[in-house]
């Protein structure tokens, strides 16, 4: 019995200490972990760290960690702080509760989050009541803080948390509690699974079965609280071992209790009777029953399976088939009536008559490539969808793709326009219809979640785009942490006036964009020079709205198919939730991407890239039509004053009545649009303007 007693000893002490060594080394990357963000979070201005970078790092080196759940880290912060906190990053404090965080004297809302514990992003840990004891205690001590053992989300194992404060840089080493109070920035959490700790432990020991190992929380010695392992009655076993652990919290105490899972083993002579061999043999019996039983059931899963995939193959070969059926059902009363619109626009007609039907045309074939996008995700999954090659007229597209939605717009009171830079070469060599079925997408997304403000097209090089970016005043590329600042009469510098979910489509950088040489530098026309070089251009096409964005909780599943932002889009706009998808596709076929940026209630951008072939000056298209064709040539060579006090739409008009061979002055309000004119139509310079164009508001409110 002693010589038990001491195996049982030796085992149990071995089990504490590697138990303790493992536990302290996973604290120590933890301790590392709040160094390094009181270092490039604090020490950088602007931070080094933010939520992408924390939630790489962090999944990149969770190997160094595999005892955790995941870390978080938590930012101090104090009343006063609180509104302009939520408004910087855009959203609002949650309690434990999910619920407002309401009035408090501190906060700990979490900044960062390991993607294995977002659930905690935004949370106030400084609502919890134990969590919010542990938080003081870190910062007064300085060391690591444990909570009480609770069931962990997703494994509903066994676990504790732990808790590091994480202090500003200037922190003496030989602080006293109310400097630590005082330098403290933050607080960084991680979750430990004890029982996978425990369980990874005794698995890797000889002997794991012969004792039951128990570990548990005695901070309070009169109700002890069970980490790890079954309970077990103390008059089962004779012999019991209880080894100290310490976890680096003083504050806490925990041990583990060893026993034996059974009485000493007898020797063999006690079994090595007729009745010991007949319970071996019931033993071997049923281990070889309870094999075959477990035979027979995978084999009967396995045909199951079996049976599943062969009708799930069945049913997805019948729905292509019905697919194919429908769509061609469809598509031939289409046909027929496009047919019929195309010998209407035969005859002699009306410019009105003509231009009634040319949209008529221009809209069945729209619907014809909406119906046809069920059959493209088809071909999409099995890799058979190819891109045409055909030179096309880019701006004769986009102005066609403009036309389909304008009356709508125009009957929302909604501004739309488009802009195509100088850069685009006239014509491109690449697959229109695909191109305009994107163009047509999210167009027509635009225009469905907008109700007031603009929706607004803008095609130019990404060349120039990036370089656009790099000149702008901090250079931002993905779109985050925009800040678009409003006039003084509270509007923005957008086509409309209304906020917009990127700035950069804001007047301050697209100026940078206009063919202007005042507003071109050399390092742009640096750039475009060596863009005619190349056979190949990447084009930029950004469609901006202001309507009602997307939720922040719905924009990682937008290109998924047949999903929406919530059950009430299909309800109140319509759409089956496929369109964004096949854009996607279609973009990256064409070489380029599609992204996004939207803020909820201010609007949204998407952007997609698609790189093409410049046309040989010799090359024409069938489709290609210039303006000038169908407009009198008396619009050549006149001069016209824009009144107009937005400068993107003041760009935009010129633009387009530059197109029409107008030479245009533009002029912010109505006293310097009447002191251009004249005085009774006449000028100060001998060529006087033929026309004067006055934008409504501007006529509405002349002040």
């Amino acid at each position: 019995m002693e010589r038990a007693e001491e195996r049982l000893v030796s085992m149990c002490e071995e089990r504490a200490r590697m138990l303790q060594e493992q536990f302290g080394v996973t604290v120590n990357h933890v301790h590392a972990l709040a160094i390094l963000i009181s270092t490039f979070h604090f020490e950088k201005n602007p931070s080094a760290l933010d939520q992408d970078t924390f939630a790489k790092y962090t999944a990149r080196t969770s190997f160094e960690r595999p005892l955790l759940n995941g870390v978080a880290y938590a930012q101090r912060l104090f009343p006063h702080e609180k509104e302009t906190f939520e408004r910087q990053h855009g959203w609002i404090m949650r309690t434990m509760n999910r619920e407002a965080a309401p009035l408090q004297d501190e906060y700990a809302p979490v900044i960062f989050s390991q993607d294995t514990v977002s659930y905690l992003a935004r949370m106030d840990m400084m609502s919890g009541e134990e969590d919010r004891e542990n938080i003081l205690r870190a910062r007064e001590t300085g060391k690591p803080v444990l909570t009480n053992p609770f069931r962990l989300l997703g494994s509903n194992h066994l676990g504790v948390v732990l808790t590091f404060a994480v202090y500003r840089p200037d922190l003496p080493a030989d602080a006293s509690v109310e400097q630590r109070v005082e330098a403290t920035a933050g607080y960084l959490g991680g979750a430990f699974d004890v029982e996978s700790l425990v369980e990874n432990l005794l698995s890797k020991l000889a002997g794991n079965q012969d004792i039951l190992v128990n570990v548990y929380d005695v901070t309070n010695a009169s109700e002890p609280m069970a980490m790890y392992g079954s309970q077990t009655p103390d008059n089962q076993v004779d012999l019991l071992h209880v080894s100290m652990l310490d976890f680096g919290d003083p504050f806490r105490k925990h041990e583990m209790r060893c026993r034996y899972g059974q009485k000493p083993p007898l020797p063999w002579s006690a079994i090595s009777n007729p009745m010991g061999c007949f319970v071996i043999w019931m033993l071997i019996g049923y281990i070889i029953c309870a094999a075959w039983s477990r035979y027979d059931k995978v084999s009967e899963d396995c045909r199951k399976m079996e049976e599943l995939k062969t009708q799930a193959e069945a049913a997805d070969i019948a729905k292509s088939q019905f697919l194919a059926t429908v769509s061609h059902e469809i598509r031939t009363p289409m046909n027929g009536v496009l047919g019929m619109l195309d010998m209407l626009l035969g005859t002699d007609l009306t410019m009105t008559q003509k231009d009634f039907a040319q949209t008529a045309q221009d809209c069945g074939k729209a619907l014809i490539i909406l119906i046809n996008d069920v059959l493209d995700r088809a071909k999409f999954e099995a890799g058979r969808l190819e891109l045409e090659e055909v030179p096309f007229d880019l701006r004769t597209l986009t102005d066609d793709v403009i036309s389909l939605f304008a009356s709508k717009l125009r009957a929302k009171c909604i501004e739309l326009a488009v802009f195509v830079s100088d850069d685009v070469p006239k014509l491109v060599t690449g697959d229109p219809w695909r191109f305009r079925q994107i163009l047509t997408n999210l167009v027509g997304n635009a225009v469905k979640f907008t109700e007031r403000g603009h929706v607004f097209v803008r095609v130019s090089l990404a060349e120039n785009s990036t370089m656009e970016a790099k000149r702008a005043p901090n250079g931002n590329l993905n779109g985050k942490d925009c800040k678009v600042e409003p006039t003084a009469n509270g509007a923005f510098n957008t086509l409309s006036g209304f906020q917009a979910a990127d700035e950069r489509n804001s007047w301050e950088y697209f100026k940078l964009l206009l063919s202007d040489k005042e507003l071109l530098s050399d390092e742009l026309e640096g750039k475009k020079s060596s863009q005619n070089d190349s056979d190949h251009v990447t084009l930029m096409i950004s469609i901006e709205d202001t309507g009602v964005g997307i939720p922040l909780h719905a924009q990682d599943r937008v290109f998924t198919p047949f999903m929406q932002a919530d059950s009430s889009t299909s309800r109140n706009y319509g759409g089956t939730g496929i369109g964004l998808s096949i854009s996607k596709c279609l973009a990256e076929l064409m070489g380029g991407q599609i992204s996004f940026i939207s803020r909820p209630s201010i609007g949204s951008t998407f952007t997609f890239s698609a790189v093409v072939k410049r046309a040989s000056k010799d090359t024409s298209c069938a489709s290609e039509r210039s303006l000038s064709e169908a407009l009198p040539t008396a619009f050549r060579g006149m001069k016209a004053i824009l009144v107009d006090g937005k400068p993107v739409r003041s760009a935009v008009t010129r633009y387009h009545l530059n197109r029409l061979g107008i030479i245009v002055q533009v002029v912010n309000n109505m006293s310097m649009g009447i002191q251009a004119f004249g005085k009774n139509g006449a000028t100060e310079s001998r060529e006087k303007p033929s026309m004067l164009f006055i934008e409504n508001d501007i006529w509405s409110y002349p002040s």
